[in-house]
Formats: C-alpha cells, structure tokens, sequence
C-alpha cells in the first residue's frame, strides 16, 4: 500500500489517502511542536510521496500551524487544488469575546474567515466541528454549515469527538433537511483507546460516514520508546498530554513492540497497521515533530500484519465497552445459536459489522 492508495471518504466522493498528515505539532508556540522550517520539510516530504490529505485546527498552536500550511500553499499555489485540506473549529482564539469559539452561526463564520486567512486559501475541503456543545441549536450549525458549503467556502463537513447519539441525531436533521451531509467522523482510536467501538465505529458504518482516527500512536505510548522493563527518561513531548503508561497499558505496549520485533518492524509501524486493518477506518491521521518519526510512522504503509498477530494485538486490547454494547453481542450470539423459528426455518445470521472482541 501508498499514500496513493486512495479510499473514498464516508458517502461522498471525496477521495483521501489511507494516512492523513496531521498539523497539531507544527508550530513551537507550546513549548513542544516543530519549528516552522521542520514542519514544512514534513508537509513536502507527504506531498512528495503522493500524500493528498492534510488536517489542521485554528486551535493548533493557537492559529500557527494553520499558517505554517498556508505559507506553504502561498508558494506552491497549483498545489491547493490536488490536496483535501480540512481545518476545525470550535475553540475560542479571542480572549474576552463570548461569540469567539463555538458552533454558532457567528462564531463559525468569523472561525472559518480567520482560517481562511490564516491557510491563505478561498475554501477548505472538509470544515470539522472540533468538540461537542449541548447549548448551541444543532439545527443553527447545521444551517450555517450548509450555507458555507453553497456559497463554495466549504466542501464536505466533518464532526470530531462529537458523542454518537448527538452525531446520528445531526446526520439525520441534515439528511431530512436537504443539507451538506456529515461525511466523516474523527474521533481517538488506538490499541490502548477503543471504547469507540462501542458507539461511534458502528454508527459511522451504519450511516455511511468515514472513519478518520487521530492519536494511533496514544500521543507517543505506542511509538517504541515505552517498556515496563525501560528505565530512564523518556525522548517525548506529549502535545500537553500528562502521565505515564499504566500496568494495564504496559501489557498492550510489551506486546507491540514483541511483533514489532517479530516482523522486524517498528512498534509505531505496528500499532498503526493495526488501526488501519480494522473496520471502517478510512484514513489514520499521523503527525510528527521530527522526519524521523514521519517517516517510522509512514513505514506502516508497508506492513500487513498476519492473522495471528493481529489477533493477539486485539486480544490484549480489548476494551471494556458501554451497556448495551456488550449485552447486545452476547444477547445475540444466543439468539442466533438458540435452535430454528416456531415455523422450523432457521433464520440467517446478520451480516458482520465489525470484527472486534465485543461487537457482533
């Protein structure tokens, strides 16, 4: 597989690659992200390998990696249009003003203004609700995100880390409605985060909504540098992220960088096809501060990993998952193995949604 391995993107015709460069380290304003002249040499090096999908946020580096695209773009103008470059709003850039952040009508049309200036371009490909508000109307973000979309600012609109029952009752309005649809989702998904399956995955499946997983790498957990046997200090910078693996996670851990050693391979290479293989991903997005680990992380684009490894890694990782989900599997499971119907027709099984420990 490449980056030019193409997928299309939830119900739509959009078409990204299977990894998307992510934008949240470019910028050292944090005190932890790369500096501006990094940053750009990973954007090119994506590029340059095909890479056509690009993710940002105002809130990245508090608006610099939006630029740092944007300088980028600026000098590279006949490269805007072959890239989907999605952006996101929902935080708050302006100290002191209540209409700042958010997904009111307002506060979406001044973030998406300033993201505009800030990326040096007249439209993004995917414009994502960054977070979840339960006061805004969902009605009034929908509306506003369909305006932005016929007037050619936006192309498809995106939700991320929006809870599913909120998601599913957005896409619903908006299909009804006749409005932009939502065509993708982004949302925490790795070996040591996959509570998502309870929800979130299914949904998106049963909706037609793209999967685009962010932190695969469990901001650096999975990345090789941690072991229960290691000791010292620790080369990271966590994107602000505090703490340490638990006894739980190292279990999961040991075990990534044991196949990674098996199959010669990376642990990040490793923990990311694994993300990549499940069901209804549709692109992973990866970011680095440094080439190094841009290009350890692109090494998984090499790796498939075989049915054995793959089982042991979701074995050890099996989440403990919200009611129903679980009921829900193991109420159907006896059903399905209870014996015929009434009349003696046995009834045919449904199809496999997800693969996974829990899910039916």
């Amino acid at each position: 597989m490449s980056l030019t391995s193409y997928v299309t993107l939830g119900r739509s015709g959009l078409r990204v690659s299977p990894f998307t460069l992510g934008t949240m380290t470019f910028g050292e304003d944090l005190g932890w992200g790369a500096s501006p002249e990094e940053s750009a040499k990973i954007l090119v090096a994506y590029l340059d390998q095909g890479g056509n999908s690009v993710d940002t946020a105002n809130v990245y580096t508090n608006g610099h990696a939006e630029v740092i695209v944007g300088d980028y773009l600026a000098s590279r103008p006949t490269v805007r249009d072959q890239i989907v470059l999605g952006t996101k709003f929902f935080w708050n850039l302006r100290p002191g003003d209540p209409n700042g952040g958010g997904p009111g009508r307002k506060a979406v049309i001044q973030q998406l203004e300033n993201s505009l200036r800030r990326l040096r371009t007249d439209y993004v490909d995917i414009y994502w609700l960054h977070n979840f508000d339960p006061v805004t109307p969902v009605e009034e973000t929908l509306r506003v995100l369909d305006d932005l979309v016929t007037a050619g600012k936006v192309r498809y609109v995106g939700f991320s880390d929006v809870p599913a029952w909120a998601t599913a009752e957005a896409a619903t309005i908006a299909r009804f409605r006749g409005w932009a649809p939502i065509i993708a989702l982004q949302l925490e998904y790795n070996l040591l985060e996959r509570t998502s399956e309870g929800e979130l995955i299914p949904m998106a499946q049963s909706m037609g909504m793209g999967v685009m997983p962010w932190g695969p790498l469990r901001s650096g957990f999975l990345s090789g540098k941690y072991s229960s046997t290691a000791t010292g200090p620790v080369d990271t910078a966590r994107a602000g992220f505090a703490g340490v693996p638990g006894p739980t996670e190292y279990l999961v851990i040991d075990l990534v960088n044991e196949i990674a050693a098996e199959t010669g391979a990376s642990p990040a290479a490793v923990a990311l096809a694994w993300v990549q293989a499940q069901p209804g991903i549709t692109s992973t997005v990866i970011g680095a501060r440094r080439m190094d680990q841009f290009e350890a992380n692109l090494s998984a684009l090499d790796l498939t990993l075989d049915q054995a490894h793959e089982a042991r890694l979701t074995s050890a990782s099996a989440p403990h998952l919200n009611f129903p989900a679980e009921n829900n599997g193991a109420m159907a499971r006896i059903a399905r193995n209870g014996g015929t119907t009434v009349d003696g027709v046995p009834t045919p099984a449904p199809p496999r949604l997800f693969q996974g420990t829990h899910i039916y």
